[in-house]
C-alpha cells in the first residue's frame, strides 16, 4: 500500500485523502484517492459558488414581481 501524502497536480499542495468504495466481485473494497484542493491561489480551486435561491415563495395565481 502506498503511504505517499496526496498532492495537488495543478499546484502541489498536499491535500486529504478520501476514501471511497468500489464493489470488487461482490464485495466492498476501499479506494483512496486525493482529495480536494483547498487552497485559494490553485486553479484547480474554480468550486461554482453556491447559488442563492428564492427569497420569497410565489403563491399560485399571484402575479410574478409582487
Amino acid at each position: 500500500m502506498d503511504r505517499e501524502e496526496a498532492v495537488c497536480p495543478v499546484c502541489g499542495q498536499p491535500v486529504a485523502t478520501v476514501v471511497r468504495r468500489h464493489k470488487t466481485l461482490g464485495a466492498w473494497v476501499p479506494v483512496w484517492s486525493p482529495g480536494p484542493c483547498r487552497s485559494p491561489d490553485c486553479a484547480s480551486n474554480a468550486a461554482p459558488a453556491p447559488q442563492a435561491g428564492p427569497t420569497a415563495r410565489q403563491h399560485p395565481g399571484e402575479p410574478a414581481g409582487k
